[in-house]
Order: structure tokens, then sequence, then C-alpha cells
């Protein structure tokens, strides 16, 4: 996935209220309390939800106000085990002094009327064990007895717009990628599942997660080209996506090794999904060729012209075959996921003004109506679920680009027959090497004094990786106006960063730079460079409910698959040559005018890149077994 330019963004989080499955659960623990002061009854409910994973955790709070209505709260909480440290927060201004927590509101969630409700969240460290705290306080209040009636009867009320402008101007530099928030975890499943927790609905129902409880259709294209390569067949089980990248993909595959087409892979999922018994199937389509395809780069240009009626051939040509064959009756107890137009929307935010055929999408409106479109074929048919492309944090990660990209998302979506439940959720890191999360450092991190958005690897971002973003984003969306069962994914697999380069501890340095660069595990030379990049490992592996908030991490791009010609190849793909795959390129404004980082020899985007391969595999994180 590509860059774009320029600064601005800030976190906030209305969690998705998700207990992972997929990873050990601490009990969910709520605790109410009342009393009175001189000026007002106080009476709070504090929901504690956790995700966990061997010295690491992701936790989800919700404040219930049950009393009279408040300008201002102050929650406060003990941990158990004098281990258990808050690494990075949001919705909050939090701060903790032994094992005593205290966060106090921000200025868009500070109020709160009878009834009214708001979310926080964190993600922390602990080692031995992890027991959830009991002991909340609102305003030094315990909520820990038993609540008061108050009038009106309390009822959840969707906090308020999780959204605040930072006072820093962000230089105007772009990055393509990023790293993740604190905390890798290392278990991992060979395909997206989890353990639902009631009997599994009806074969074809749409259900909030498609992950949740389901295995991953295995691509036999793309298993087939693992399966030949020395210790490719540790990974060659895993479920990868299925791209449409043209016309022609839908009956004949898309570029390279890929030979099957739509309806192939269906009816292999169907094949797959009796073999597997119980267990519904998800299979992973991208749906990539809109006119004017990836107007700001060019090694995924693809054959769909503006100029050339190209709006009206996706429609009729492109988006109205692949719904017709997908709401075929025999398709229809699979779960099909469908991830919309990587790198599209984006662009309209960023990239406008710096290329004309940007420009052109935007005047002609063909990116929203093509997204408009191709959601309400999908949405239509029951067991399809629409995940539209929401670029990655060092894209949007800026205030100036962050809540334009909330209201364009609104936008498109209100636009749809089915307006914002035309949309299951949205996905980041497509196709990009963001890391999850970045284990030794947070956006909250000082050294000597010195924000690490000083640095030049952050850059006055306000992410410093993919989780801590997609939760922001789902939650701003939320406050926009979008449901709350939205889900986010992350696409983590080349993002894992492994190997011998991957660093094993914080930097000791007092140079903000300096500390940066030595404790990020994201090795690019910088955050913008998005090409077959030198050092990449595969990520975590596909599992559902990672943490709260979040569907599923997924391999959308299929590893070893290259991202574009490192020299200028002649095809019949309508892809171009993009300097930022060829290694020798000294780089671009959007990436800081660095070296592009990529490696050499790679054939055009789509193809088999066995080198890359294989470096994906030695530096994987967590290591292959």
């Amino acid at each position: 996935m590509r860059s774009t330019p320029r600064p601005g963004a800030v976190s906030s989080t209305v969690r998705r209220g998700l207990v992972a499955a997929a990873v050990l659960a601490l009990g969910s623990t709520a605790a109410v309390a009342t009393a009175t002061s001189a000026s007002a009854a106080v009476s709070c409910k504090v929901n504690y939800s956790a995700s966990e994973w061997q010295g690491g955790m992701s936790v989800n709070l919700t404040i219930q106000n049950l009393g009279d209505a408040l300008n201002g709260w102050t929650l406060a909480f003990t941990f158990p085990n004098s281990s258990q440290k808050v690494s990075q927060g949001w919705s909050g201004n939090w701060s903790q002094s032994g094992s005593n927590v205290t966060v106090t509101a921000m200025d868009w969630n500070k109020s709160l009327s009878t009834g009214g409700s708001t979310s926080i969240g964190f993600n922390g460290t602990w080692s031995g064990s992890n027991p959830a705290p009991t002991d909340f306080k609102i305003n030094g209040v315990s909520c820990n007895g038993t609540p008061q009636s108050p009038s009106p009867s309390p009822s959840p009320s969707a906090s308020p717009s999780p959204r605040v402008s930072p006072s820093a101007s962000p230089s105007p530099r772009v990055s393509p990628s990023a790293s993740p928030s604190p905390r890798v975890s290392p278990s991992a499943s060979p395909s997206p599942s989890a353990s639902p927790s009631s009997s599994p609905p009806p074969p074809g129902t749409h259900v909030d997660n498609p992950y949740s409880g389901a295995t991953g259709y295995v691509n036999p294209d793309w298993s087939a080209s693992a399966k030949s390569e020395p210790g490719g067949s540790r990974v060659a089980n895993i479920s990868t996506a299925v791209w449409l990248d043209r016309i022609a993909a839908i009956s004949s595959g898309s570029a390279g090794n890929n030979s099957m087409g739509l309806r192939d892979h269906l009816d292999e999922a169907v094949a797959q999904d009796a073999a597997n018994g119980s267990a519904p199937l998800t299979i992973q389509v991208v749906i990539y060729d809109l006119p004017n395809r990836d107007c700001s780069a060019l090694a995924s240009n693809g054959e769909l012209k503006i100029a050339q009626n190209g709006l009206a051939r996706y429609k009729s040509e492109y988006i109205d075959v692949i719904a017709g064959i997908m709401a075929d009756s025999k398709y229809s107890n699979l779960r099909i996921v469908t991830v919309i137009e990587p790198d599209s929307l984006p662009n309209l935010i960023t990239n406008v003004n710096a290329f004309q055929a940007c420009q052109e999408a935007q005047s002609s409106g063909a990116y929203v109506q093509g997204v408009q479109y191709a959601l309400n074929k999908l949405h239509a048919i029951k067991n399809v679920y629409t995940y539209v492309d929401a670029a990655h944090h060092a894209w949007l990660g800026w205030d100036t680009n962050f809540q334009p990209m909330v209201n364009l998302f609104y936008q498109v979506a209100t636009g749809t027959t089915a307006g914002v439940n035309s949309i299951d959720g949205f996905i980041v890191n497509t196709a990009n090497f963001g890391a999850t999360v970045e284990p030794y450092f947070t956006i909250n991190t000082s050294v000597n004094g010195q924000s690490v958005r000083q640095s030049h690897w952050v850059d006055w971002n306000w992410y410093v990786d993919e989780q801590s973003f997609s939760v922001a984003l789902r939650n701003a969306l939320v406050a926009k106006g979008f449901p709350n069962t939205l889900g986010m994914l992350i696409d983590t697999s080349r993002n894992g960063w492994g190997g011998s380069a991957r660093p094993s501890g914080a930097s000791t340095s007092t140079n903000v730079d300096t500390f940066v660069n030595e404790s990020r595990v994201d090795r690019r030379i910088h955050a913008g460079n998005w090409c077959n990049q030198s050092g990449a490992g595969m990520g975590e592996r596909p599992r559902a409910n990672p943490a709260a908030g979040l569907d599923a991490y997924v391999w959308i791009k299929p590893p070893g698959e290259s991202d574009g010609s490192s020299s200028a190849i002649d095809n019949d793909e309508g892809k171009g040559f993009d300097r930022m795959c060829d290694p020798t390129y000294g780089g671009n404004s959007l990436n800081g005018n660095n070296p592009s980082g990529a490696l050499a020899g790679a054939p055009v985007s789509g193809h088999w890149f066995s080198a890359q391969f294989q470096q994906l595999m030695q530096n994987a994180y967590p290591p292959l077994s």
C-alpha cells in the first residue's frame, strides 16, 4: 500500500467491547458505586474488559454515570500485581505511580449526563499473573457499592466525538506504514479462528465478526507457490486473500502463478468447508480495479481509465460480474469477506493536488461512486462482508489527514442504499509493512524531555503502530455515526520484522532520534517506503479477536507476491514502473528523499518473488517453527 502526504490526527478510543476469544481473556469486571457530596450524587459503574497474552494486555474500560450529571471526572484504580503497568493509554490523561493508576477526562469526554457513558483504554505489560483490578473510583467515590436508582434510569449512551486537535503543528512529511501498539502477541494460529461463546449461528447467517469461530480458506495457487520453496510448507496452509486485480482475473486468475478464477476459488472454498466439518469457512477477496487505480503510484496502476469510460466498465464488467458469482446459492454457507479497493479513498485526502490521476478521480467522483456501487452490490448479499481500505497510520496519522478521512468515509457510507450499515468494517496496513505493535516505545514516550513525536521517524504523527491507529480510527468512526458493531482488520502478512536486526529492548540513548531508531522493530529506512522492503518478515499469523475492537489479524497480501518490478518491464496488466521499487532510487518527498529500501530482482506486482518469500520466512516474527 502506498504512502501519502501530510500530518494530522489524534488518538481516542471507544473500543468494541469484544474480549479476545483466540487469546487468554480476563474476566470482565464491573464495579458500581453511589455516594452523595455537597453538590451532587456520584453513582458510577466501571466495566473492565481485557485480552491478554504472555507479558502483555489490551484493556477496554467503560465508565457509566448512574448519578447526577458530571462535568469532569477522574478514574482511579489499583493493580493487584505490582508488575502490571500501563504503557499506552487513550481517551484520557493516564498516569501511574506504583500500582496506582489515575485517568483524567479529555475535553471531549469530560461531561457525562445521567446514564451517559464513555470508553477509554490502554495497552500494558505484566509478569507472573495479570488479575483484574476491582477498586475503581470516580472522583474519589468507590465504584463497588450497591447503586441507587437515579432518575432517569441509567442507559448507556455513546461517548462524544473522540477527537482532539493537538497544538503542535506537524511537519510536512509523509510516511506510509509504521509500527504497532505496545506488544506483539507471540501465539499464532494458522487460520483465523476463535472459540464462539455460544452455539454457532446457522450457516449463511450474517454475523458480527466473520472470522470468529471460522476456519480460513487456503488458496491453492498461493499454497502451491509456498510449498515449492524450501521451508515453505510451514506456512503453505495459512489463509491468504484472493486478489481480483483486473476484469480477466474474475474468470482466469490474477497475476503470476494465480490461475484460478473467482468461481474456481468459491467452489474450492465449498469443498474445504465440507471437509472442515461444523466450523464455517471465511474466504477473503480483494476488490481492486477502480478506474485510475492507485492514482499516486505506478507499480499497481490498473487497466481502467476514467477518461475511457472506466467507471461504467468497472460497474458492468467488474462489480456486477463479481456480485453475480458471489450471489450464487451454492456459496451461501460461506463467509465471503471483501476488501474494498486498497489505496483508493485515502488518495482523495492527500494526493489530489500532487497527481493528475488523483485529480481526475476526485473531480469525476469515480472513486466515491465506484466504492459506493461496490458496497451496494456486495452488501446486498447476506453472506458477503465488506471491509473498506483505510490506509495505515503513517499515511493518515496526522490531524490534517485523520478527521478528513473519517468524514469522507462517512460521506461515502451515507451515500449508499444501506447507509453506514453497508460497511462491516475497515482494514489497515493492506500490503504494507507497518508493525502491528511497537513494543519498546509508545506515542507517550519522552526522551530527555523530548517527545518521540519530534523524532524524524515518527515525524509528529500521533501513532507509532497500526494497532493503536486502527482502534483510534474505529472509535472516531463510531463517534461519527457508524454502528458500534464496526470491526477492524490489520494485514500482518509482512510486518513481523524479526531476525537478527530486531531490537531486543528499548535504547538507552538520550537522543530522541537515536532512541527511536534503536528501539523500533520496523527496520525500514523510512516509514514512507512500501515496495518489496529489504529485511521484512512475516508477522502475526491470522487469528480472530486479537484485541478489543479488532475483528482479526489477516494475511491479505500473500507473502512472496511482488509489490512491483525493480526495473522497467513491459507487461500486459496495465502496471507501470515505479522508482520506489528500484533499489538504486534515492527517494522523493513522500519518503523524505531516502533510499527506497526495495529488494533487487523483483518482478511485476502480483508475480512470485522467491527471494522475498525466503527473506520473509527467515525474518518472521513470531518466528516460524
